[in-house]
């Protein structure tokens, strides 16, 4: 009997753990692990106790959870908690801003070869055309590609 009881504990805990990873813990945690090492030592107690009871264990234990995790993805309990917000935002490309070549700007940052720009007092994302070019420097448009912002360093002359 203390076995049995012993089994029940031990999948009982992984069942818990393993629906607490899937609902409720985003990526792998401890409750993941553990609930699948619970479950291995259950299951490899259970067959220990002997084979009929390893497979109504197993049967059970599988049933259990499938019941319990059906359950869980029907109730109404989770749409307290679901994410409901809609995004109607879209993203602007650098020609729809009004950026076109020859526009003339400053670096805010150092492009390696990406970073921040301000071009018609707007701040974009710019890229060089491959080399370093350094902070608050003056800087040339020479291609707009869709969200891209290609510059080179302002030839002073």
């Amino acid at each position: 009997m203390l076995e049995i009881a012993i089994v029940i504990l031990l999948l009982g805990l992984a069942i818990f753990l393993i629906l607490l990873e899937i609902f409720f813990l985003p990526g792998i945690t401890v409750a993941g692990i553990g609930g699948f090492l619970f479950a291995i030592g259950g299951i490899y107690y259970a067959y220990s106790v002997s084979a009929l009871t390893g497979n109504i264990s197993l049967l059970l234990s599988l049933l259990l959870f499938g019941g319990i995790f059906a359950w869980l993805l029907r109730s109404r309990s989770f749409n307290k908690v679901a994410l409901k917000a809609e995004v109607d935002s879209r993203l602007t490309s650098s020609r729809e801003l009004g950026i076109r070549e020859g526009d003339e700007g400053i670096t805010l940052s150092r492009l390696a070869p990406i970073g921040k720009a301000r071009i018609n007092d707007l701040v974009v994302e710019a890229k060089s055309t491959g080399e370093f070019i350094p902070e608050e420097t003056s800087v040339v448009v020479i291609r707009v590609e869709g969200y891209n912002v290609i510059v080179k360093v302002k030839n002073e002359e």
